[in-house]
């Protein structure tokens, strides 16, 4: 075997396969979605979606929704980040400390620049008022999967065993998804900048991600 070959092979992982079908595949859809919902001002999926949530919303579930638009709010995630930041900056990880600050202010400019490029108007008669600015894409649902998507991070980087991590990984799946679903619910975004919020999460994360863990094993390389 050259070492043609193995430079090959150690490019073209499974991990790294998967991965790359992933940006892909959330472009994609990201690109599929704002030409056809926002550009070409496509509606039936979104009002389909919509009319389903309204058949079975009552006073329980607003209200539940409105806690969960609360944990995928600057107003939770900030402190959290924080503590977190911090936490890793008193075990001297600064470069995880810094990626965390990174990865998180990265995704807050992208979906506050995509407001700005697509003008997408919220909703009409919105259950909690008050709410300003673009709709596409949701920055609640962006910021909760980013959220979610750092803590596996964490979680599958601990001595946890196999069968916590998978249970705390699909938990903070669900968390980011009910999040997104919260956002339609109390009708401050269409379903459509729900889903492309996640799939600009997947894209956003795996990248941020990828560059985080070449940086550690340069930094594990060196030391050596």
């Amino acid at each position: 075997m050259d070492n043609s070959e193995i430079t090959v092979k150690k490019v073209f992982t499974w991990k790294s396969v998967i991965s790359g079908s992933l940006v892909l595949a959330g472009i994609l859809l990201f690109v599929y979605i704002a030409d056809e919902a926002v550009i070409e001002k496509e509606k039936m999926f979104d009002d389909l979606v919509i009319g389903f949530f309204d058949s079975i919303t009552g006073a329980g579930l607003i209200k539940a929704m409105k806690v969960f638009t609360f944990l995928g709010s600057e107003m939770f995630l900030i402190p959290f980040y924080i503590a977190l930041v911090v936490y890793y900056f008193l075990k001297k990880n600064y470069l995880f400390g810094i990626y965390i600050l990174i990865i998180t202010a990265g995704s807050t400019a992208l979906f506050a620049g995509l407001k700005l490029i697509f003008h997408r108007q919220r909703p009409e008669h919105p259950v909690i008022k008050g709410v300003i600015g673009y709709s596409f894409p949701s920055g609640h649902s962006l910021s909760a999967f980013v959220f979610s998507s750092i803590l596996i991070y964490i979680i599958w980087n601990s001595s946890f065993k196999i069968p916590l991590k998978w249970i705390l990984s699909v938990f903070l799946i669900l968390f980011a998804t009910m999040v997104g679903i919260s956002r339609i619910v109390l009708k401050v975004h269409y379903p459509t900048d729900v889903i492309a919020s996640f799939s600009l999460g997947v894209v956003w994360v795996i990248i941020s991600l990828w560059l985080l863990q070449r940086k550690i094993n340069k930094a594990n390389t060196n030391l050596k």
